[in-house]
């Protein structure tokens, strides 16, 4: 398996795991609103990180050629799809701000692990 495949891989798995066990540690530790902004904000990053995995790999796919324009649509009406359902969330006081933030930092914890854990085998095996 590519080293691009494998971090991907553990990046999609790392961000579901992340999402269950933070929030979790919400509601126990935390008022309801804390974690339901942690499972929120995890969920539309989770789930942008998705679609944009998927339109990257359909852009880049040479079975069907996607223009620059229609990427940059895409990405930016997710952005403010994302933007509206944030906004909705913390006006209304569905969230708290704080879990919010935590939780839309679900992908960025995920890919620093990969990262490290990546950089951690590239040193093991120089040692070696």
């Amino acid at each position: 398996m590519k080293i691009q495949e494998r971090i991907f891989n553990f990046v999609n798995i790392a961000n579901w795991t992340l999402l269950t066990v933070i929030s979790i540690i919400g509601f126990i530790i935390r008022t309801p609103d804390f974690a339901l902004g942690i499972l929120y904000g995890g969920l539309i990053v989770s789930i942008n990180f998705h679609l944009l995995c998927r339109t990257l790999k359909n852009t880049f796919s040479l079975a069907e050629k996607a223009s620059f324009t229609g990427v940059l649509a895409k990405y930016y009406l997710r952005f403010s799809i994302s933007a509206i359902v944030i906004f909705i969330l913390v006006m209304n006081d569905i969230v708290d701000p704080i879990g919010l933030a935590i939780g839309l930092s679900i992908v960025v914890m995920s890919i620093t692990l990969a990262g490290v854990l990546e950089a951690k085998k590239l040193i093991c095996e120089e040692t070696m």
